[in-house]
């Protein structure tokens, strides 16, 4: 078969998770321009499904991504179009930006490498667990690459300035031991335990006000000028009720405010 053929994104809903799954198993999961393209609306229907209170992102087998397909998107792939007038490191961007303005949490499942294209998505996730023996690295002076602004401020509000710097000026990959001590992973599991954990995790998280957690995600993102707006929402909605009346009662709140 064809490997951009075999290049794709799947994703299931359940119990409130949503999961995309990166698959392009030929090229450890690295992103083909086609995928950067599919991303955005892929996320924006499940944006808008209600049945979707968080999100998980991972890569099929064991690695998450490789970064991204430089064959495909130099159109030596075969993909009838791909290279065509697409910027790939717009469409890069683009889907990047899409994960990062997800209106509900993110959460990135690690595994094998997470290099260039799959750092920036991850990167993108409002949460990062990895699984121990995964590699990152942030690659494009290997190629010779701008990395884009967007993605520089947002690795370095992660891991910070002297991070980011020695991960974009080094190319070199670095362990998941040193991911986490740089502050880019929330958890490190052991092996074969990542799963069990994200779905652990990912349960909480469906539990939760989605109310509190918007707030909170636009908050943390920098946009601190809709703190009146989001009170307003608590003051004449039925998550604060609810969350109170749960309390009060010990028993497991109920919560309905969707975006």
């Amino acid at each position: 078969m064809d490997a951009a053929q075999d290049a794709t994104l799947l994703h299931t809903v359940a119990d409130g998770v949503a999961t995309v799954v990166i698959s392009h198993p030929a090229k450890r999961n690295a992103m083909t321009a086609a995928m950067w393209r599919a991303l955005p609306e892929l996320l924006a229907g499940l944006a808008d499904d209600p049945a979707v209170r968080t999100l998980v992102l991972t890569g099929a087998g064991a690695t998450f991504c490789a970064g991204a397909d430089i064959s495909s998107l130099t159109g030596d792939a075969g993909e009838a179009g791909d290279a065509g007038a697409d910027d790939p490191r717009a469409l890069a961007v683009a889907a990047e930006e899409a994960l990062a303005a997800f209106p509900k949490p993110t959460l990135a499942a690690i595994r094998g490498f997470c290099v260039g294209g799959g750092s920036q998505l991850a990167a993108a996730c409002d949460l990062r667990f990895a699984e121990e023996g995964a590699s990152f690295g942030v690659t494009p002076a290997k190629l010779g690459i701008v990395y884009p602004a967007s993605s520089t401020r947002r690795l370095a509000g992660l891991v910070g300035p002297a991070w980011a710097k020695y991960l974009l000026f080094s190319a070199e990959l670095i362990g998941a031991e040193t991911a986490l001590r740089a502050g880019f992973l929330n958890e490190l599991l052991p092996a074969g335990q990542l799963d069990k954990r994200v779905a652990e995790f990912t349960r909480i998280l469906a539990s939760r006000s989605q109310l509190t957690q918007a707030a909170a995600k636009e908050f943390t993102d920098g946009r601190t000028d809709r703190d009146a707006y989001w009170q307003g929402r608590a003051a004449t909605g039925e998550d604060t009720a609810e969350g109170v009346a749960a309390f009060l009662e010990r028993r497991a709140p109920r919560f309905t405010w969707t975006p």
